[in-house]
């Protein structure tokens, strides 16, 4: 059993489906097929069992098949940090980041990180902080950009705070007359709904008149810009050339609410040129 043995069975682990993991590995079915019925002869045992549904993996299947990405986890660590025991910064370095910070941060802090640290190649997922969160526990990625607050034992630095703001392309001239505006809702991360949900119900009686419902806070925007209704949005959205009217929610104390944004690492990680020195450059980046 070789690395080549390790990826396949970590590929149908996740897949769970022989078609869709020997296009994932780029070799045929049959190949792939043939393969896996050497590794049970190997082992001797049944490690798949095959279904309409796709394939379940027997119990001694779970077992092998969690060694596989053990040793690739393992292997992976070990070319990582011989590629830099060196003193030059390069090496990958791996990072999950909250899709929102991807659309309208990301860009811009690494064309500048790439521009001082040319020989650092970056291996980049996206999704839902609670996504890149779980990727962190994981060890898939070196560190990762979480929007919201979470609980993390090792690295973490605030990169940015910024107020959450109501939106609209007209000016909003009475902020009690949000509930009979029309709004646009967009789809977020449990902790930004709970924290605009608890703002509304203090501050107002009745429930917002959603006239519209978006599967991205991106397209809810365009629909602002639009005039079609009003948003609540953290003011990272925004570019401060766009046409919009913006006013910042408040508690009853009169304190802004606002949304942060942390990098999250280990510490140990920091033994990693390209990490160390991703950290620290985020830590000089300015904080506008």
């Amino acid at each position: 059993m070789n690395e080549k043995d390790w990826t396949i069975l970590q590929t149908i682990y996740e897949e769970r489906n022989i078609t869709k993991a020997a296009e994932k590995l780029y070799i045929s079915q049959p190949a792939l097929t043939y393969r896996l019925q050497q590794l049970e002869k190997e082992f001797g045992t049944m490690i798949v069992a095959r279904g309409k549904r796709g394939v379940e993996f027997t119990s001694e299947g779970e077992y092998i098949a969690q060694y596989a990405v053990n040793m690739i986890l393992q292997l992976r660590n070990t070319k990582e940090y011989v590629q830099n025991m060196g003193q030059e910064i390069k090496g990958v370095l791996r990072m999950g980041v909250s899709s929102t910070i991807a659309r309208f941060e990301l860009p811009f802090i690494l064309k500048e990180f790439a521009s001082l640290y040319p020989n650092v190649e970056i291996h980049l997922k996206t999704g839902w902080s609670t996504e890149i969160n779980h990727m962190l526990h994981k060890e898939e990625v070196h560190l990762g950009f979480v929007r919201g607050n979470y609980v993390w034992p090792e690295g973490k630095y605030l990169f940015r705070e910024e107020p959450i703001v109501i939106v609209s392309k007209d000016p909003i001239k009475n902020i009690k007359d949000l509930p009979k505006l029309p709004r646009v809702n967009y789809e977020t991360d449990q902790s930004l709904k709970t924290t605009i949900d608890n703002w509304w119900q203090e501050t107002f009686e009745t429930p917002p008149t959603i006239n519209m419902e978006v599967d991205r806070i991106d397209t809810c925007k365009q629909m602002v810009l639009m005039g079609l209704g009003y948003a609540i949005l953290p003011s990272m959205c925004l570019l401060k050339d766009e046409d919009v009217h913006k006013i910042e929610i408040t508690k009853k104390n009169n304190k802004l609410i606002t949304r942060k944004s942390w990098l999250l690492y280990r510490e140990r990680s920091l033994s990693l040129s390209p990490v160390k020195a991703f950290v620290e450059f985020l830590k000089e980046y300015p904080n506008a």
